[in-house]
């Protein structure tokens, strides 16, 4: 998506310049005080020729949003000015991606603002999590392809700050929201008899078949042919497709024969020169997104650092029955609301990362033979205090997959590691073997995000589960509270209520 596809106003804030609107200085400066960043708002809401009163919360809430949303559109121009700086494919894969990625976020603005829309303040607070998200990973994607500073995208911290504003403003404690008018609409009730159903394979819209016995030989093709408002099923027989697929439609459903059966595999890598965003086997950031019975893979190996199997950013989406295979960044949770149930994930360093607000449930979680002799399962990178995000891992099983077995005693793996300075990452009622390392957390750098981090056990088993000598950080916390504990169960972080019974999908709502 280009400049040329932004809705209307969009394009309208785009062209407007800061002296838009125009406050009273003295409402700004009472209303800017009540954000974590004063500084950004004032200037820019004070900075404007008219004087217009702000009367309430929810009207200065629509403006921080619009501010927000004008300072990122003059940024995603600036980056895109940037292109012939860019002098060689490391330079270029790096600002492709934050192309997509400020579109991304416009797009996440957008829908916070728009009032049409039926959603909630926690459907809002996804979105502008999201946005939030978004510019983090641009900026990611340049550091790690070693890109020099001078072609680092012309981004003002102004815009994290304002996004960051809006999070603080539209902030909402842990509950499940109700529709009064039942399910959210991108949610489809007839979703429930595909994931039920002992094959959903006679209702797929088309059929993948590598041996020609389908519609289509490849997903891509397949993907590319979706159409209409409904669920799009695409049924994917048995058989190895080695493809990197990204898929930005909405209410997909990729229905294989199996794990082990139904594979789709890549082997783009950070060491081969792709950012890790880039590097996914399979990205879906279309809404509605569910996978069922198929296993996702990445084949860069354990010695080419960063390579995705699967990169999910897409809201509500579900992944039930299927396998996550690769070394070193697995599975990325990017963003938005995920869940996955009865899955496989296999990994090395970091392999369940990003910043969804995402549920593992009995799933099974298989540390693999590390070249560094460490190993860590999970790396959440919440940037802002306010976002509703974390990676939460219920009624699991961790356990050494037949790789490590032989010399398990030799590597030490670790529960997590601060990949941000708020991150967050709970484990509940889930089985730890005893390949997990006593202290149970590994720093990130030191001391950072030690005392920010909230890192927190309750009620799991296993030799490895014991929590008496575990880290001493200001952050981590062994729950004794079912009520504490609830927070992080799907009906209250990911209001699952509300959206998981129209998929059919199994799932325990509380702990």
């Amino acid at each position: 998506m280009g400049l040329g596809s932004l809705p209307a106003l969009s394009l309208l804030l785009l062209f407007l310049s800061p002296t838009v609107f125009g406050y009273n200085p003295d409402d700004v400066k009472s209303w800017c005080a009540k954000t974590p960043n004063p500084g950004p708002c004032e200037y820019f809401l004070t900075n404007k020729p008219e004087n217009t009163h702000i009367t309430k919360e929810s009207d200065f809430y629509t403006i921080a949003v619009q501010l927000a949303l004008e300072r990122t559109l003059q940024a995603h121009q600036r980056t895109n000015s940037l292109g012939p700086r860019c002098r060689n494919e490391l330079e270029k894969a790096a600002w492709d991606d934050c192309l997509q990625l400020y579109d991304f976020t416009i797009e996440k603005l957008n829908k916070s603002l728009d009032s049409t829309r039926k959603c909630t303040k926690v459907d809002k607070q996804t979105w502008l999590s999201t946005a939030l998200t978004n510019l983090e990973t641009c900026r990611t994607g340049f550091y790690e392809l070693g890109v020099p500073d001078n072609v680092l995208p012309l981004m003002s911290n102004n815009v994290t700050k304002l996004i960051s504003n809006t999070l603080a403003l539209n902030k909402v404690p842990y509950e499940e929201p109700s529709y009064k008018d039942g399910f959210p609409t991108w949610v489809r009730p007839g979703d429930r008899k595909l994931l039920q159903a002992t094959s959903p394979a006679p209702r797929a819209n088309v059929v993948v078949a590598t041996d020609g016995s389908g519609g289509f030989k490849t997903i891509k093709e397949a993907v590319n042919a979706a159409s209409g408002s409904g669920r799009f099923v695409i049924y994917i027989k048995a058989g190895i497709y080695n493809e990197n697929i990204e898929v930005k439609g909405k209410n997909i459903m990729f229905v294989g024969d199996g794990i082990g059966k139904t594979i789709i595999t890549g082997s783009k890598s950070v060491g081969g020169g792709a950012t890790t965003f880039n590097s996914a086997t399979v990205a879906v950031v279309g809404e509605g997104f569910i996978a069922r019975d198929i296993t996702f893979r990445n084949t860069a190996g354990p010695k080419n650092g960063q390579a995705v199997a699967l990169r999910s950013g897409s809201d509500l989406s579900v992944f039930y029955r299927c396998s996550f295979e690769g070394y070193q960044d697995t599975l990325y949770v990017h963003s938005e609301r995920q869940f996955y149930r009865e899955c496989d994930i296999y990994g090395t360093v970091d392999f369940i990362f990003g910043n969804a607000a995402v549920v593992l449930q009995n799933c099974n979680i298989y540390p693999r033979r590390p070249p560094n002799l460490t190993n860590t399962l999970t790396a959440q990178a919440r940037t802002d205090p306010n976002q509703n995000t974390g990676i939460i891992i219920h009624n699991c099983q961790v356990t050494a997959s037949a790789e490590l077995r032989p010399v398990q005693s030799s590597v030490k793996t670790f529960l997590g590691r601060p990949w941000r300075q708020y991150s967050r990452t709970v484990y509940i009622k889930t089985f730890l073997d005893s390949l997990i390392n006593p202290a149970g957390w590994m720093p990130w750098d030191g001391n950072f995000a030690l005392n920010t981090l909230y890192y927190a056990e309750y009620l799991n088993t296993g030799p490895g589960s014991s929590t008496a000598n575990r880290v001493k950080w200001g952050g981590y916390h062994v729950l004794t509270s079912a009520s504490e504990a609830s927070k992080f169960t799907v009906g209250n972080f990911l209001a699952g209520g509300s959206w998981l019974p129209a998929t059919g999908v199994p799932f325990t709502p509380g702990l």
